[in-house]
């Protein structure tokens, strides 16, 4: 590695300087500099009879990145993406211990999918067994099997339209709910229908769950809520408890509730009555009331913010002082349904009833924010009523009946530099973008709600049935491809490494013999190849 050295350039100037007629003089006030470059070595010239290069005066003193301390190895390191840092990993022994370490990939799993639960199944979630790279390999290697072949499993049970579905993979649930005012619970794996819910009296247009609570909202403006029993072994008792506390209902919406969310610490719920409430989990008090100017139709939070579509616009707001950080007016020709958001909560996605879909950038802190629209994608002859976000792919569902998969790896590329994006931040720009990978069609018209999880996207809509499309074919096709390639690619290094030792053997016999021709009085000095004495030999 080149570097300047200041005391070799301060000698050479001393040297040219002075008086050519006394050369010992000269080589003796050269001996005297000693170049202090090494911490370790001291290196001093002499006899020397032209200016050198700082590269030919140093000759032992090489130097790399590995010669840093490991603490600021790990930050540059931390300047990589994935792919960089596995390329990294493979130019030394220290590189890969240190690229290899659980913190940066830990942080780079929980930037592209968030925080695993735990317990979870293998590759969802965090396991004592494995380590954050070999997590992020796994779930990156399954990300790509949503380009491979499915099977579909349809599930049987609502008499009318279903107007919701959630998928929580971390338990291998599925919960649906629509015009019948039931709330079905559903195993993921096999499909079968596990609970149900008596009628809650109105139409459910929004569920909402993680492995602690349960949540559903009705046109009537209520929330209902389950708590998750220890005693059941699906999490939810749907049926009723004699226990109070483990089924509650909130009643403070003013109009019908069409969206729902849960974090860590709170309950956020969209309502036609324009406004956005926000509940405590532990209380179940409404601690802010975030109002609009027309009916609220999606939300999604992230950390202290939460965005919200109110009409035909869009809203980011900051959940601790209740404050407006940006308003996109018009993001779309007529209402905006659908909303959804990236895990670390930079990146919007919008669809709206012109049948276009939006990604937009945030950009700020949490007093103000900008937001910079970075791609478009017209998939759709209808409108978008759901989307659904899981690291690279974007779910779209849509009024003609077809969903849409689009890759937006390219434009959402999740680093952690200091504002944690590479995107360009330039307003009003026309972005060339990839059409959609994959549309999935085949079914009925008005597709209501759409979810994706791990290996699996699961869709409600108008015929009153629930659709399940299972890439697990997809991603076993996919090992096994992936290890015939690792058979082959072993078989080529042996056939490799035994040709090569076979070549060594026939040039150690060919100079034996030559050698013994040379004993016996083969004066010619003409070496006799395989191809006999007319062969010309190459140099």
């Amino acid at each position: 590695m080149a570097f300047e050295c200041q005391g070799s350039t301060e000698v050479s100037k001393n040297y040219n300087f002075e008086d050519n007629s006394n050369p010992k003089a000269k080589n003796s006030g050269i001996a005297n500099h000693i170049l202090d470059c090494d911490y370790k070595t001291a290196i001093s010239i002499a006899d020397c009879s032209k200016q050198l290069p700082c590269n030919e005066v140093l000759p032992n003193c090489p130097r790399s990145i590995t010669d840093l301390p490991p603490a600021l190895i790990c930050e540059i390191l931390n300047f990589l993406e994935p792919k960089e840092l596995g390329i990294v990993s493979c130019a030394s022994t220290i590189l890969n211990r240190l690229a290899s370490e659980n913190h940066v990939w830990k942080e780079v799993y929980c930037e592209r999918w968030g925080l695993p639960s735990v317990p979870a199944p293998l590759g969802v979630g965090l396991s004592d067994e494995k380590s954050w790279k070999e997590l992020f390999v796994e779930r990156e290697f399954r990300s790509r099997t949503f380009l491979g072949r499915y099977s579909i499993d349809i599930l049987y049970g609502h008499s009318e339209a279903v107007r919701t579905v959630f998928l929580l993979a971390s338990a291998k649930l599925i919960f649906t709910s629509g015009y019948d005012s039931i709330v079905r619970m559903w195993d993921m794996e096999n499909g079968l229908s596990i609970a149900s819910s008596r009628p809650l009296g109105c139409t459910i247009r929004a569920v909402a769950a993680d492995t602690k609570l349960l949540v559903a909202g009705g046109t009537d403006g209520f929330i209902q809520g389950w708590r998750a029993v220890e005693a059941v072994p699906y999490l939810f008792n749907l049926k009723g408890s004699e226990d109070p506390n483990t089924e509650f209902k909130l009643w403070e919406h003013g109009g019908p509730i069409t969206s729902l969310a849960l974090d860590l610490m709170r309950i956020y719920s969209g309502s036609w009555d324009m406004t956005v409430r926000v509940w405590d989990r532990s209380s179940l008090k409404c601690l802010k009331v975030l109002r609009h100017s027309d009916w609220v139709w999606s939300l999604a939070p992230h950390d202290t913010t939460v965005a919200s579509t109110s009409g035909s616009d869009v809203y980011v707001w900051d959940t601790c002082s209740g404050t407006l950080l940006t308003v996109i007016n018009h993001a779309h020709v007529g209402n905006t349904y659908s909303l959804a958001r990236s895990h670390t909560g930079d990146f919007l996605f919008t669809g709206g009833e012109d049948g276009a879909i939006h990604m937009f950038e945030i950009i700020g802190h949490r007093h103000m924010a900008n937001v910079f629209k970075v791609a478009t994608w017209i998939p759709h002859s209808g409108p978008v009523y759901s989307l659904a976000f899981e690291f690279p792919w974007l779910i779209s569902a849509s009024s003609d009946g077809k969903l849409s998969l689009i890759d937006v790896r390219k434009l959402l590329r999740t680093s952690r530099r200091s504002l944690g994006k590479n995107v360009s931040r330039v307003k009003n720009v026309d972005y060339s973008v990839e059409p959609p990978q994959r549309m999935l069609h085949g079914f009925g018209p008005n597709l209501f709600s759409v979810d994706i999880g791990a290996d699996r996207i699961v869709c409600g809509g108008e015929e009153g049935v629930v659709r399940i499309w299972n890439f697990t074919q997809a991603l076993e096709i996919e090992q096994r491809a992936r290890a015939l390639r690792g058979i082959r690619l072993e078989n080529r290094m042996r056939r490799r490494k035994l040709q090569i030792e076979m070549n060594k053997g026939a040039r150690t016999d060919q100079c034996s013999m030559a050698a013994k021709n040379s004993m016996h009085g083969d004066r010619s000095n003409v070496w006799h190849g395989k191809r006999g004495i007319s062969s010309k030999v190459k140099a």
